[in-house]
């Protein structure tokens, strides 16, 4: 009996400093440096992007302050929207559509606006088509639809002699421009058939002015 208790006793001392050995070498590393602990749990992830986001406001705590929040954001966007407008109608490119964009699409702004053109008559023809329409009078419609032929005749013309005009001076200006002819004589003849005031970006010369 006296000799089984020891060899219990022996596997038991035996298994403790196993245990001890390895938990020592958990905790140690390579060279034999001991790693601390962090003593503290690690962040989840939706605490470390709030913690990368910085602070946020807290909930509103009554019904008028979220509508007051919310109506000043909207003025907000309000402002922010009315003042991209304003710089797009002014001409400033990074507020331009693509189409807009560019020193040479401005020349040929400037070109189709300090000129006359009888292709601003299309938009008005237009609404006196529709009103003939409407009014269902068989001698009125024959005589606009007369009126209408003449007048697209006279902007396809118009339009042709204003595409070669502009694409010859946008490429003596800029020699080494990509734009195609095709594209600039398209581009002026847009403009050229809307109304001056409905043009955006706005005119910048006047009539008669000589664009350089």
């Amino acid at each position: 009996m006296r000799f089984l208790r020891r060899n219990s006793n022996s596997k038991t001392a035996e298994s403790g400093s196993e245990t001890g050995q390895r938990d020592d070498a958990r905790q140690s590393r390579p060279g034999g440096a001991v790693s601390p602990s962090k003593g503290r749990p690690t962040p989840k992830r939706r605490e470390a992007e709030s913690r990368r986001r910085g602070p946020t406001a807290p909930a509103p705590r009554t019904q008028r302050e979220a509508l007051r929040r919310s109506r000043g954001s909207k003025e907000d966007r309000r402002a922010e929207r009315a003042e991209r407008r304003a710089r797009m109608l002014a001409g400033d490119d990074r507020y331009l559509l693509p189409r807009d964009r560019g020193p040479v699409r401005a020349h040929v702004r400037d070109l189709v606006d300090s000129r006359r053109h009888l292709m601003g008559l299309f938009v008005p023809m237009a609404v006196v088509v529709l009103a003939s329409v409407i009014i269902r009078n068989v001698v009125i419609q024959y005589y606009v639809s007369l009126l209408t032929m003449a007048v697209l005749l006279v902007v396809i013309v118009e339009g042709v002699f204003l595409g070669r005009y502009v694409t010859q001076r946008a490429r003596k200006k800029f020699p080494d421009a990509k734009d195609s002819g095709l594209g600039l004589g398209w581009y002026a003849f847009s403009r050229a058939t809307m109304l001056r005031r409905f043009r955006t970006p706005r005119p910048r010369v006047n009539y008669g002015d000589n664009p350089r």
